[in-house]
């Protein structure tokens, strides 16, 4: 009897077992997405192939050694792509350190040093592999898209070849970069300034899935303030004790799962419990509200549209060719190299609100 329901049950832990693979594959398939964005300004698909092969397999180790002591760093990444692309053009200038630093700059203040610091350990790590061939600018691009992947999100191809610039962005362009406190068509008037469109925005702000905020750029939303009722009472009152207890305390984006990334963030809109007004209004105005609730609903369009926003926004003025340069550190200019102090790196800044 035992043998027979041994023999028997063999077909069927077969079948289960060549489901459970199927899914998956499935599942695999669909966080990979093929993005066929136009390739502009001397961009390639293979810009290194053969300069310097080993890049990607190098920064998605670090990346993925990084995330496992500290998965905050993923957010890290992802708000420096986001502040370093959106003034002038994805040039790594928010790396730049000195006096003119777009690091001391309101919007930047509290990029996370750990996240700056390894993006120069990849570039060193590269250098030492290829020789200086690849840019900050590239690893910057490189190193985002695989915390995305490591934290659960799509993976997507990148086209390479940016240069460095050699000087930071001007602080008029700095704060051309969103508020947790700018309200939707403020939102979609940045945005168009780039050549972003509302689906971009919606996206975009999708990466809030993993990282966190601090009080300070939430407390607009807390008593002594008006509620508005765009948040759940609830979750107003916890925020406003967390708030009280400790005016610098940090607050998930995410209240669902603050560590992956993943779609559940729209939930949280749907839910009212957005941390920052720009995300909550993407819910409650009417030119994002269906896009909201379309990747609250569905993964896999969310994902998608995410992988082409960001192969997009890393497209924005770059500068290729003779144009800027590949730094020797990714704090300095070339030029400035006999500048560099041990404390340049890693010295600046807060946790992220990110």
């Amino acid at each position: 009897m035992t043998m027979a329901r041994s023999s028997s049950s063999r077909p069927a832990v077969a079948t289960v077992l060549l489901l459970a693979v199927s899914a998956l594959c499935a599942a695999l398939s669909s966080a990979t997405v093929t993005v066929n964005e136009p390739i502009v300004n001397g961009l390639s698909w293979s810009f290194y192939d053969a300069s310097c092969p080993s890049v990607e397999g190098i920064v998605r180790w670090h990346v993925a050694d990084a995330l496992r002591s500290d998965i905050g760093i993923a957010a890290g990444l992802i708000r420096i792509f986001f502040h370093d692309c959106f003034p002038q053009g994805c040039d790594a200038s928010v790396l730049l350190s000195g006096s003119d630093s777009e690091q001391n700059l309101g919007p930047n203040e509290t990029l996370r040093p750990e996240a700056r610091k390894l993006i120069d350990d990849i570039r060193a790590a590269v250098h030492a592999a290829c020789g200086p061939k690849v840019s900050c600018a590239d690893i910057i691009t490189l190193a985002t898209r695989d915390a995305v992947v490591a934290s659960g999100g799509p993976f997507f191809e990148v086209p390479l070849g940016r240069r460095d610039g050699l000087a930071p962005a001007s602080r008029d362009l700095v704060f051309t970069l969103p508020g947790p406190d700018t309200d939707v068509p403020k939102l979609l008037g940045k945005f168009k300034n780039r050549s972003l469109d509302a689906v971009d925005l919606v996206a975009l702000s999708g990466a809030h899935t993993v990282g966190r905020g601090h009080c300070g750029s939430f407390n607009s939303r807390l008593p002594p303030n008006a509620d508005d009722g765009t948040m759940v009472p609830s979750f107003r009152r916890t925020l406003a004790a967390k708030c009280a207890k400790d005016p610098n305390a940090a607050q998930v984006l995410d209240v669902r799962t603050p560590n992956a990334f993943d779609n559940k963030y729209y939930f949280d809109l749907i839910a009212k419990q957005g941390l920052f007004k720009s995300d909550q209004g993407l819910m409650n105005d009417a030119n994002t509200n269906r896009t909201a609730t379309r990747y609250a609903l569905n993964q896999a369009a969310f994902f998608d549209q995410f992988s082409r926003s960001m192969v997009k926004m890393s497209q924005m003025d770059v500068l290729t060719g003779n144009a800027g340069e590949v730094r020797f550190n990714c704090a300095v200019p070339n030029a400035r190299r006999g500048d560099i102090s041990s404390g340049q790196l890693g010295d600046e800044g807060l946790a992220a609100d990110a």
